[in-house]
Order: C-alpha cells, then sequence, then structure tokens
C-alpha cells in the first residue's frame, strides 16, 4: 500500500505543476522540463519495477504459495485451492499456447499420401513443404525402369501429357537424368517453370518410353500448403538499423531485405529469444555466411539467416539485432503465435546480396596478406575471383604477364577490377599496357574500349566488407582480339602479374608504388586448367591490420559557458577508443557537435548544458540523460547498493528516499547518424568524419542543466550517460585568482607570521645600510 500512495504521490506531484507557455520565462520552462523529466523516470522505474514482480509471478507458480495480506482471514485450505487454482490456469495457458504454435516433430509439411505401388517397388511418404516443393520420405525404386522420371500433371490419372521433375536439381547437361535407385532417400522436388502445387493433380514415377506408370500419389483439389509470412520490418530504435518488410522463409530461415545498419555496435549480433521485448536470455544467430562475429555495417542489402541447431521460429517470440557488451536492443520484430511457414528441410534457396557462392578450388596468394586470386575453367572462359584488402579508392590489377618467365608489366594483358563509390557497382575492365606511362589515349595503361578495342570481361558478382573487396568476373580463353588481349592457355603454365594501386578521378588505373608489397616482383606462373592449385592458407578477412588508422586528436573546449550535449557515432578506431583507451557502445557524447572533446571549467562558475540525448525510458537505446560525475565509466542508473557509493554526483542526478539515483537532465533524442555505414576508418580528419553524419532530431523540448562548479571540485571530472556506460570524457578544472581565498590563520600562527616579516624587514634594513656605508 505504501508503493502505490508513493506512486500516487508522483504523478499527483506531476499533475499539480500549472505552465503556461505565454508566460513562462526561459528559467521557468527549464525548470519544469527538469521537473517533468523526473516525474516520468521515477514513473517508469516504478512502473517496470511491477511488471517484473508480475512477470515473476505469472511465469513461475510457486511465487503464489505463501502469499497473503497481513490481514487477511483466508483459511489454510482456502488458500491451498487458491494456489492450485492458479498453477492449473498457468500450466494450461502454457500447454495451450504451445500447442496452438509449433506442429508435431518431425515436421515434413502438409501430409500428401503414400506412393501406391504397380511396379518396381514405389515406395515413399508425399509432403507438400511450399507452394513449388515436394517432399518424399524414404522412397524406394528397384532403378530398373529404362526411362524412369518423377511426372506430374493436371490430367485425371497419370498420362504422357504430363511433364518431367528434374532430379536431381543441379544436374549437368542438357536432358534431365534417368531416375536410378533408391532405398529409403528423402528427396526433395521442386516444380520446373513456375509450376505451383495447386496447377497438378498428381505425381508419378512415369516411364517415358513406354507410357507406363510405376507408382503415383493423387492431390487433393485446394490443399492447403505452408507459405512463407511477411513480417512487418525491424523496429528502429539505434544505429539507422531499418529494412523491408522480413519474411519467414521456412521454420529456421528469416530473409532481411533492404538492410541498413551502420556497423558502429562494439558487440551486435542477431539475436532471438522469448519474452515481451528482447533481452538478455537470448540466443546468437549466425550472420548471413554463418559466422558469430560482430555484425558489419550493411548499406541495403538483402540478406538470409538461419537459426542455430534445432532451434525453429516456433520456438521463438522476437528476432533483434542486439549488443551483448551493452545489453541493448538497436531493433526487433515480433514472431506471430499463428505461423504455418514450411519446414525447414534445405530447400529454400533465395538470391541474395550476401548469398556464398560457389567455392573454387584454386586459390594463390599473389601479393601477401593484400591480394588472393581464384580461378577456374568453365567451357570457352575463365573465371576469376580477385580479393582484396583494399580502400574505396584503389584497384585490383591480375592477368598475362607481358613477357613469359618474369613478371613484366609493358606488353601485358590485365583486367582492373574495383569497387566504383560514385555509382556504387563493383567493375572490371579489360587493360592493354603498351607502356609504363598515363594512358593518352594511344599508348599507356589503357583500357581496351579506349584504345580501339572492347571490354571482354563480364563481371559477375561483387562485394566489399570488413575492409576486403571481392570480384568475380569471367572472360573468355580467346577473345579474337588479337591486338590487346593476349590468349589464356590451358595446356600449360603462363607468367602472371598482378598489382594494387590507386585509382585516378575518372576511375581509371594510376601507376602503383614499387615497393614490393603492393606488386608482383617474382615470377609466378599458373596453369589455369589446374583443379586444387591452392596455396591460400588465410582468408584475407581474418588477416589483422597491425598498423591501424591514425587516430584523431582529442578536441578542447574553452572559454565557453553554454553546452550542447547530443549524442553520435564514435567514430570506430580512430575516435572515442583511440581517445579514452576505453570501450564503447557505438554511440558517444558530442559537445558543441564535437566528439567527447574535454571541456574545461573554472570553480565558483556557473555553466549551462542543453541536452538532447532522449526522454523516454521506454526506449533504453535512445534514453541518455546527462550528468557530471568523477567516475570515468559513468552509468549511475544501471549502478547497484555499494557501485553507486563508489561515484560522487556533481550535478545532473537526484537521489530518493530509498537512495535511488533519478536523473534531472534529459531531453528530446538527436543523434548524428551515419548517412550508410561507418566511413571512420576512410576519414583522416574528424571534420572528413562528420561530412558522411547527418543529424536527425526528434520532436519535442531539449532537457537543461545548470551547474555551478563546487570551489573543492577535483581537478578531473566526467560529463557521463545515466543509463549507459563510456558515453562521455573530461572536464578540467581549474580556479582563477578570483577564486582562490586566502587561509584563515589562528591569533598564534599569525603572530608568528607577523615576527617573522618584521625580523626579515630589519634584516634587509642593516643590509641596506652597511652598502651605503661602505660606498
Amino acid at each position: 500500500m505504501v508503493f502505490i500512495a508513493k506512486q500516487h504521490s508522483s504523478s499527483s506531484a506531476s499533475s499539480n505543476l500549472d505552465y503556461d507557455d505565454n508566460d513562462a520565462n526561459d528559467s521557468g520552462l527549464k525548470l519544469w522540463s527538469q521537473a517533468s523529466t523526473l516525474s516520468k523516470h521515477q514513473t517508469f522505474v516504478k512502473t517496470s519495477r511491477q511488471v517484473i514482480n508480475s512477470a515473476i509471478c505469472k511465469k513461475s507458480p510457486k511465487y503464489f504459495m505463501g502469499i497473503s495480506s497481513p490481514s487477511s482471514s483466508s483459511s489454510p485450505l482456502s488458500s491451498l485451492l487458491c494456489c492450485g487454482l492458479l498453477i492449473a490456469v498457468t500450466l494450461s495457458c502454457c500447454v495451450n499456447n504451445a500447442l496452438g504454435r509449433a506442429p508435431p516433430e518431425p515436421y515434413y509439411g502438409r501430409f500428401i499420401g503414400q506412393f501406391t505401388n504397380f511396379a518396381h517397388g514405389i515406395k515413399g511418404a508425399i509432403y507438400a513443404v511450399d507452394e513449388s516443393t515436394l517432399f518424399i520420405k524414404s522412397f524406394a525404386y528397384d532403378g530398373t525402369g529404362p526411362d524412369a522420371f518423377f511426372w506430374v500433371g493436371e490430367t485425371p490419372r497419370p498420362s504422357p501429357e504430363g511433364f518431367i521433375i528434374p532430379y536431381p536439381e543441379d544436374y549437368v547437361g542438357i536432358e534431365p537424368p534417368i531416375l536410378k535407385a533408391h532405398n529409403n532417400t528423402d528427396i526433395i522436388l521442386r516444380l520446373p517453370m513456375g509450376k505451383r502445387i495447386k496447377d497438378i493433380k498428381w505425381l508419378s514415377v512415369w516411364c517415358r518410353r513406354f507410357t507406363v506408370n510405376f507408382g503415383d500419389v493423387f492431390i487433393s483439389p485446394g490443399l492447403d500448403v505452408p507459405k512463407p509470412r511477411v513480417l512487418p520490418e525491424f523496429k528502429r530504435l539505434a544505429h539507422g538499423l531499418r529494412s523491408s518488410n522480413i519474411s519467414v522463409l521456412d521454420a529456421k530461415t528469416f530473409y532481411i531485405p533492404n538492410l541498413h545498419y551502420d556497423g558502429a555496435g562494439p558487440d551486435a549480433y542477431f539475436w532471438v529469444g522469448n519474452g515481451s521485448e528482447p533481452n538478455i536470455m537470448g540466443i546468437k544467430v549466425p550472420n548471413e555466411i554463418g559466422s558469430l562475429e560482430p555484425l558489419r555495417g550493411y548499406q541495403g542489402e538483402d540478406i538470409e539467416i538461419q537459426l542455430p541447431g534445432k532451434l525453429t521460429v516456433y520456438d521463438i517470440d522476437w528476432l533483434a539485432v542486439w549488443c551483448v557488451e551493452y545489453r541493448h536492443n538497436f531493433g526487433h520484430v515480433y514472431i506471430p503465435k499463428d505461423l504455418d511457414v514450411p519446414p525447414a528441410l534445405g530447400q529454400t534457396k533465395i538470391t541474395t546480396t550476401t548469398s556464398p557462392r560457389p567455392v573454387i578450388a584454386n586459390c594463390r596468394e599473389v601479393i601477401p596478406n593484400k591480394l588472393q586470386v581464384k580461378w577456374e575453367l568453365q567451357g570457352e572462359y575463365l573465371q576469376v575471383e580477385l580479393v582484396g584488402r583494399i580502400t574505396e579508392d584503389q584497384y585490383m590489377a591480375f592477368g598475362v604477364s607481358g613477357a613469359n618467365g618474369r613478371a613484366q608489366m609493358s606488353q601485358a594483358d590485365v583486367v582492373v577490377a574495383f569497387y566504383d563509390s560514385n555509382t556504387r557497382v563493383f567493375r572490371a575492365e579489360d587493360y592493354f599496357i603498351r607502356d609504363l606511362a598515363q594512358c593518352d589515349g594511344t599508348n599507356g595503361v589503357c583500357p581496351d574500349d579506349k584504345i580501339g578495342g572492347r571490354n571482354d570481361v563480364i563481371v559477375l558478382s561483387g562485394d566489399r566488407k570488413n575492409g576486403v573487396t571481392n570480384i568475380r568476373y569471367k572472360r573468355l580463353l580467346q577473345t579474337n582480339e588479337h591486338l590487346y588481349d593476349r590468349p589464356i592457355p590451358t595446356e600449360r603454365e603462363v607468367s602472371i602479374i598482378a598489382a594494387i594501386g590507386p585509382l585516378n578521378s575518372r576511375k581509371e588505373a594510376n601507376a602503383h608504388s614499387h615497393t614490393g608489397t603492393d606488386h608482383v616482383v617474382d615470377d609466378i606462373r599458373i596453369n589455369f586448367s589446374s583443379r586444387s592449385d591452392n596455396d591460400c592458407k588465410i582468408s584475407l578477412y581474418n588477416v589483422k591490420d597491425e598498423s591501424g588508422p591514425t587516430p584523431w586528436p582529442t578536441r578542447k573546449i574553452m572559454n565557453e559557458n553554454s553546452f550542447t550535449a547530443r549524442i553520435g557515432a564514435t567514430g570506430g578506431k580512430r575516435g572515442y577508443t583511440a581517445i579514452t583507451g576505453g570501450p564503447s557502445w557505438g554511440i558517444a557524447w558530442y559537445i558543441n557537435d564535437l566528439l567527447i572533446p574535454e571541456i574545461t571549467v573554472e570553480r565558483g562558475k556557473t555553466y549551462e548544458f542543453l541536452v538532447e540525448g532522449g526522454d523516454n525510458p521506454s526506449q533504453p537505446a535512445r534514453y541518455h540523460p546527462f550528468y557530471i560525475t568523477d567516475s570515468p565509466e559513468g552509468g549511475i542508473g544501471q549502478k547497484t547498493g555499494l557501485e553507486i557509493s563508489k561515484q560522487k554526483v556533481y550535478a545532473g542526478v537526484e537521489f530518493d528516499e530509498d537512495g535511488n539515483p533519478i536523473p534531472t537532465a534529459a531531453g528530446r533524442y538527436c543523434e548524428w547518424e551515419h548517412i550508410n555505414v561507418d566511413r571512420s576508418g576512410e576519414s583522416e580528419t574528424f571534420e572528413d568524419f562528420m561530412k558522411t553524419l547527418t543529424l536527425r532530431c526528434e520532436e519535442g523540448e531539449p532537457g537543461y542543466l545548470n551547474w555551478t562548479v563546487p570551489t573543492d571540485a577535483p581537478e578531473t571530472l566526467y560529463y557521463q550517460c545515466f543509463t549507459h556506460n563510456n558515453l562521455g570524457w573530461k572536464i578540467n578544472v581549474v580556479s582563477t585568482a578570483a577564486s582562490l581565498s586566502i587561509p584563515t590563520l589562528s591569533p598564534f600562527w599569525l603572530t608568528v607570521v607577523m615576527g617573522m616579516l618584521s625580523i626579515s624587514y630589519h634584516l634587509a634594513l642593516k643590509r641596506l645600510h652597511n652598502q651605503v656605508y661602505l660606498a
């Protein structure tokens, strides 16, 4: 009852606060803002505790036992009956909820029926996986039919008026292969030519040559097959996370189109779990390439991720992007309880911008730790994949040397591959190096199509992440362009050349340096018909850049009385971590639009902070009240007990009667966000980095903090975030002559000092008198 009364008192105090927009002066506005923030936070804290306590009771029936009012007169029997009823209801809800979500295991889709055998031992149970896919469990066939296939049609019974379902699907050749013998084989069949299950009436094992039906199963009209489910987009909470509508493709697979995320979270992952909101009791989900490394930045990419182990979408309530280290939700989407999606049998194949590419067995690391070349013959084409640690203003070049037996650039035929940051496409251009000079339209290092030839290179795919550019292309072995293209031999080894260099303003290859670390020096020979020529010991994604980017210098603010505090990107390895030597959460304070500058203040003076770090406690990722402390870590709002007492607060926080900290400086949310992905690694200066950011502010009013620096304040304080660690930096506290005070002396020491001054004075006079006398 006391708890309810305190909450009611807080609400009443807030509601009784009169505020007139027309008559309020600036100080009144600030006072109202602080009072509103305080009331809002207190209400949130207490309400959230009620919710937590309620959730505990609901989740665990044992908490109901022994709970009664001190004045209750209920008998033990009635209490026991009440507890039993509550337990029964709770278990009933849980069981019904579970039964309403997950299909029975094992789950293969909607059951169609068993094969009816007419010849050759046909057996198997058939399921509809989705609208265009069938699954046969434990298929059997003796394999002796001369021209047998899986055969479907829309006639009343199996007949020659059907068509083949190719199996296996990825066959090689013009005609699908004849069906071989099977003994209890699980088979996935994908209907060809855009056909759907509703378009067919039967599935048969059919001998095409003799028009004989070996076995069949009929499909009921109007069969309700499982279908992928379209969900809303990610809820947008932090770090520029957004997407288009997410799809549940099957029981384990999510398709996330148009994914945007700035990549600045230090420990962020795809994260799934149970409960009304994402929480720490979740499970990491591998990214689109199956890695559990922290998420990189995404710039409008389409990706597909799969739940790990035996986990399915029926076991979870939400999918989120979650920072494990700082326990924060960047955005999430809820999973409906009425799903009826296809089973996860490996049938889902969606082309995404990051779909795994076929593995190429041949690989040479031609420039150590910088450039790898992968290749394979495909008929009359040579397919090449260049993987290089390059920046966006660099290219990779690879080709046949101008002279066999040595690495010679002159007279070489090469492909120059790069990412065009202007058009945002991956390019691969055919070059002929007539001589080592800039292209003048006739001579030099020129694209073929600028000197009368043509570009015979076809780009197949491209990708750039974590500082590594990957471009796959193909070209003809013989191009019939004898003047500018050298034929690629397949019967012998040939000397190759490779280089990494800068692009000019026209996106053409400029001369590379000649240090020996950015081009091939030795004679490297490759037989392009090889099938397992591989000396690539490590992926370039795992190569560490030992040098690292140059940190930006710390900004400093002096002789200022007013400050604006907003949230912004940390600047990667050049910014927060380099300046402070500590970890970052991916966001930090921007004071007067500078990344965590050092502020200098004077004792005894008053300073004003306009705070725009968020004022909605229900969105923790966008709730950053501002306060001043002696703690280099901050985050007092998440501390408890002795941890709170370890730091001293100088402004921005009050304490309630129970000793709980309550923030007083919170306002609308403004953030310097990445326009697309984090470009800090490519920004030599902080000013360059700011050009890659944009300021976005929510509606609302800023918060205000007026702080008079105590005369006994230590030399170093910190501005920090109330709810999170490691968002702020130093405040240097200095004294002026006006702030210095003369110490008060006791009468005894005052007499001693005056006596010493008198003795010194008389000694000085005597010395002066002696000097005059001697003169």
